[in-house]
């Protein structure tokens, strides 16, 4: 895969998880948020089954040890971690409101290269300047006027770093093992935690289930299913500072679903956002120079 099909994936993954956000807020009316990341993760895990049964056909399964042990380390680790970012955040929006909830999630957009440096990660300027674009036009995008970190927006900023964490993650295990066993385990550990928590704090009946249907199964079959596993593919060739910042534009076009489908004004602060993000994806794509080159890219 070359790295400008990675790059249209998770292009594609940043349009999904921003549809999503209209999804996630509908779901919340009729069912609690540990309730509802746990049955859209285990639909996530389980819709892709049969892909992998189809796929194990055509090639040797996971025979060996080390794969098998890359995918279950992989999976677990990967899966406590996305557990956290989610949960956080789903908590966290019920206290916050959504433009700030939105900014503050997507500034794993800087994270992700800060945590990277740890990884002995080499960072372009051009990657850091492409980043604090799309940060400033995130501020644009979702911040109005009044901007203060109450508790909501504690939660949702520290679900920011475990989103980063599990970009690097993702970037480190898709090129050890079968990236859609990975997701599938992945989504499943998810699942289970987010379901022994909701039995514990909260109570839900069939009719909550049934009530938010249609948000469950997008955020399923599209946001975990398709999205996070197009995601883990894309990552095995896209370089995870530069998939932080495509990854972040599910802000704009959770902007443009909240516009089409919840009939939200479009402002010139909406618009100009939009076009900083764009931007920034731009110039963090950009190759440097040779004398930058040397130094180290992206």
């Amino acid at each position: 895969m070359t790295t400008f099909k990675s790059n249209l994936l998770l292009f594609v993954t940043a349009i999904i998880w921003g549809l999503a956000f209209v999804a996630q807020r509908a779901g919340m009316e009729d069912i609690g948020p540990f309730a509802f990341n746990g049955i859209r993760f285990a639909l996530g895990s389980i819709s892709l089954l049969p892909l992998i049964y189809l796929q194990q056909k055509r090639k040797k399964p996971l025979t060996r040890k080390a794969d098998r042990t890359a995918v279950v380390l992989g999976g677990l680790v990967a899966g406590t971690v996305l557990f956290a970012g989610a949960s956080l955040q789903q908590v966290g929006m019920v206290y916050t409101t959504a433009g700030n909830g939105g900014f503050i999630t997507s500034l794993y957009v800087i994270i992700v290269p800060v945590l990277g440096l740890f990884w002995r990660h080499k960072i372009s300027k051009l990657t850091w300047i492409g980043g604090l674009l799309a940060v400033l036009g995130l501020y644009f995008l979702s911040v109005t006027e009044s901007f203060s970190l109450v508790l909501g927006d504690a939660l949702v900023l520290a679900s920011a770093f475990f989103w980063a964490g599990h970009v690097l993650l993702i970037g480190h295990y898709s090129k050890k093992t079968d990236v859609l066993v990975l997701a599938a385990v992945q989504f499943a550990v998810v699942a289970v935690l987010s379901l022994l928590v909701s039995g514990i704090l909260e109570t839900t009946q069939l009719e909550n289930v049934r009530a938010a249907a249609i948000p469950i199964l997008y955020g399923g079959l599209m946001s975990v299913g398709v999205a996070y596993t197009l995601q883990v593919i894309a990552q095995q060739k896209a370089r995870p500072a530069h998939a932080a910042i495509i990854l972040s534009l599910e802000s704009l076009f959770a902007a443009a679903g909240g516009i089409l489908i919840l009939n939200e004004p479009l402002s010139i602060r909406i618009a100009f956002g939009g076009l900083l993000m764009l931007s920034g994806v731009v110039v963090s794509q950009l190759k440097p120079s040779k004398e930058q080159a040397g130094r180290g890219g992206g």
